[in-house]
This record gives C-alpha cells, structure tokens and sequence, in this order.
C-alpha cells in the first residue's frame, strides 16, 4: 500500500532508489527563490544567482524538480502558471519598513531585489492555490505578507543566541508542535530542530496559526487552519538530509496539479519536430 500524504491526497511511492515516484506519474515543479549575490568560482567572481545545494538536493530526494528563481524583476502570472508549488528559502533580513518597522542597529543585511521578487511570487502562488513552504526567513516574509510583524532581534527579548548559531552554522532547538496541527501530523510532537535565525514572528499575519513553539516560547511554525498547503517553519529543515518529511509534504501536494501538466506533455511528445 502506498502511504497517504499528510496533508492532502497525494501520496508518494518508493522507487527503491533515492528519488521517489510521485504516484501520479509527473514529478512536480518546486520554485525555489535565490540569492543574488556574489560569488566566486573557476576563474570568476561576479555577481550571480545562488542558493544552498541542499535545497534543490532535498527537493529533488522528496520527488519534485526544482526551479531556481533568480530575483530578476517582479514574477508574474505566467511563472505561477509553470510552477505546482513553491519552496520559500532563508536568506536576508526583510526590510522592517514593509512591517511598519524602523532599522534597529541589530538590523542584519537586507535584499530589497528579493523582498520585491518573493513577496509578489507568494502573492500570486497564493492566489493561484499553489502549495506553499516557507523557510526561515520564508516564513517571516509569509507573516509579513499577511499583515504581521517581526521581532527585528530574538535575543533582546528571550535573553540568549541559542537560536542564532554560529557563522555559518545551525544549532539545534527543541521544538515542540501543536497536537492535531498539520505539522505535528507530519513530524510528530517534538523536533529537533536545526536553527540560524535572529528574528520572529511577533504579532501573527492573518489567516495564520502558531503550532510549534520553542521552549522559550518562540514561534517555530505557523500554518492556516483551511485553504491550500501553507507551512512555515522558522527553523532549516534542508540542513538534514536524513528528514524530508516538509518537503515530501510539500511534493505530494504539489503533484496533485501536475498531472494537467502530465496531460499535455503526453499530448505532444510523440509527435515529430
């Protein structure tokens, strides 16, 4: 039997292998928003278009093809049109002005080029039913775009950096989820969770619930209680390749749309050039 998605009726079957078969036969297309910064390589060093290897990596183990989306100019309907769900990934702080904030000196870097491209690219998946998972600083972009605000520095209001970790590096959080939430019906009661943040949510956006908490009362996830997929965890779930689980969510949700794009391609691909 080919166990259930936690969320939704999509379901994923094993292949035996590391990439699973989604069981509607198309692997879907995950978005996954970039930096835009540089960086060196080979011979070069020039403004480019990054994004940690383990997001496209665990997108890809869960059964989705990832598509990089560098923040080039605003996204609009027809890239929505292309994609079965969208992967918000970590990265700079969000501008504070977007929540009626003031830069604090605690302020780390911002990218106004990737506020402008991520907050209409959530704008429209949302609109469009699309699946979404929101990462770090995903899931401050999401609360933001849904009328709430942030915490511009945690550790002036919990006392401690545990949640920050070291340059470069996680540290790991116990987190505990909300009993008959859609994330503690994927993880369970408790996670270990692998943490580089600075900021929180601080008065939740609309529509959205908190339901998973650290022991110091920070809020870890926030989900909505009806409509599409919508998860966000403040913590970095493709800093352990051993759990998919989000992600794998995520994909099978996500493959329920594919399918109208299965047609299509199945439409066409006999057919000579």
């Amino acid at each position: 039997m080919t166990p259930p998605s936690p969320t939704g009726s999509g379901s994923v079957v094993s292949n035996g292998s590391e990439v699973p078969i989604v069981a509607a036969g198309i692997r879907p297309l995950i978005g996954l928003p970039t930096y835009m910064e540089q960086a060196s390589f080979g011979s070069w060093n020039v403004p480019s278009a990054v994004l940690h290897r383990e997001y496209p990596a665990m997108v890809a183990r869960a059964g989705g093809i990832p598509v990089l989306l560098p923040p080039v100019g605003v996204a609009g309907p027809e890239l929505i049109a292309r994609l079965d769900g969208l992967l918000l990934t970590g990265g700079a702080d969000i501008d504070p002005a977007r929540y009626g904030g003031a830069p604090e000196p605690s302020l780390g870097y911002t990218r106004p080029d990737r506020d402008d491209s991520e907050f209409e690219l959530f704008r429209l998946a949302r609109a469009a039913g699309l699946p979404v998972l929101a990462v770090c600083r995903g899931l401050q972009l999401v609360n933001v775009a849904l009328g709430g605000t942030l915490i511009e520095h945690l550790p002036d209001v919990v006392g401690h950096e545990r949640h920050s970790g070291g340059p470069g590096s996680f540290t790991e959080v116990e987190v505990r989820t909300t009993p008959g939430s859609a994330i503690a019906g994927i993880l369970g009661p408790r996670v270990a969770a692998r943490c580089h943040h600075h900021q929180a949510v601080a008065e939740l956006g609309h529509e959205l619930v908190a339901t998973a908490h650290a022991t110091d009362g920070t809020v870890e996830a926030v989900e909505t209680g009806s409509g599409p997929f919508l998860i966000g965890v403040q913590w970095h779930p493709e800093a352990d390749a051993a759990d998919d689980r989000l992600v794998r969510a995520l994909v099978a949700v996500a493959s329920e749309k594919a399918p109208t794009v299965g047609k299509a391609l199945a439409a066409v691909k006999d057919q000579p050039l």
